[in-house]
């Protein structure tokens, strides 16, 4: 894989993928609303901590923005995600099991956000915040302000930050 990255108000790759239960779904099924598509991991602790903040940004949200997370490691099983998933009150997670999608997106990492807009463009991508391993707190929260821009009409600024997190498995 390259350092790539997708070209910000752009279309988003469209792709269909299944959930737990065999459901397909695909990008196009959510046009009218903010999609955010989260590359993510049972086993890493950043997804953990990027979920337990997601979950109640969305119930501020509501109906207008959905959170896809997607399971493109090839080393976690079915039972640690959906287990994961349930642990974490995710309602939903996709399941790339060959990376297709992840490599698509130019996904490196876990979490890796892609905020689509209600007419399928691609106006935010990298991470949830400016958190590292050296930077503890939070300065920026980028994936919220990316949100919060697209519900009041406005594009994000930045439209990308470098993710943080753990490498996706591919192998």
């Amino acid at each position: 894989m390259t350092d790539s990255i997708l070209p910000a108000n752009q279309p988003a790759p469209q792709f269909s993928l299944p959930d737990l239960q065999g459901k397909i779904h695909s990008l196009a099924d959510y046009h009218g609303r903010i999609v955010l598509l989260n590359f993510w991991s049972a086993e890493c602790s950043w997804s953990e901590r990027g979920d337990a903040e997601i979950i109640p940004l969305l119930d501020r949200w509501g109906p207008s923005v959905v959170l896809l997370p997607i399971a493109s490691n090839a080393n976690e099983s079915l039972e640690l995600i959906s287990q994961t998933a349930q642990a974490r009150r995710l309602s939903t997670v996709l399941l790339d099991r060959d990376h297709a999608i992840a490599d698509q997106y130019f996904a490196q990492t876990t979490p890796n956000f892609f905020v689509i807009d209600q007419n399928g463009i691609l106006r935010y991508q990298g991470a949830f915040d400016d958190i590292t391993f050296r930077q503890r707190t939070a300065t920026r929260h980028f994936l919220v302000e990316a949100v919060e821009a697209l519900l009041a009409g406005r594009l994000p600024d930045p439209q990308s930050s470098s993710p943080y997190g753990c490498t996706i498995i591919r192998h």
